[in-house]
């Protein structure tokens, strides 16, 4: 009986669940009704696309490592006072700080800066492979006309 009874209800519970009304036309045709918002949504997120930074593999040179935080920290400003133009990082990579200059597609242009560098650096100057930033003004203004 009790089995009788938990059919009967799953047969009439499918039949008032359904969702779709099989006694509509059968046009095809559906109607969507959007927010306008969605469109300057979608325009802002291009535009912030546009100016991201991408992420690329490339060259730094590096000018110092030690582990101390203040002789980098002076190493790095003293090379952003004197080559403002190339972005430095500090970075740290247990136990010591590394001051990197600069984002360079190919290791002979980031070479023309560790010349530059060499001599104001007595520890050595190193071109290194690193992750670099490519803006993409810059990375447009690179690439080759068609």
């Amino acid at each position: 009986m009790q089995k009788l009874f938990i059919l009967v209800c799953c047969l009439l519970g499918s039949s008032w669940a359904m969702a779709q009304d099989y006694t509509a036309s059968g046009n095809g045709s559906v109607k969507v009704i959007k927010d306008s918002r969605l469109d300057v949504l979608i325009r802002k997120q291009i535009y912030i696309n546009t100016l991201a930074i991408r992420n690329q593999n490339g060259f730094r040179v590096q000018v110092i490592s030690t582990n101390k935080r203040g002789d980098a920290n002076e190493a790095k400003a003293r090379v952003m006072q004197l080559y403002n133009d190339y972005r430095t990082y500090l970075d740290y990579q247990a136990p010591y700080f590394k001051v990197r200059v600069g984002d360079f597609k190919t290791r002979e242009e980031a070479s023309e800066l560790r010349d530059k560098l060499s001599s104001l650096f007595s520890g050595g100057v190193f071109v290194v492979p690193a992750v670099i930033n490519v803006s993409p003004d810059k990375e447009l203004s690179n690439e080759e006309p068609y």
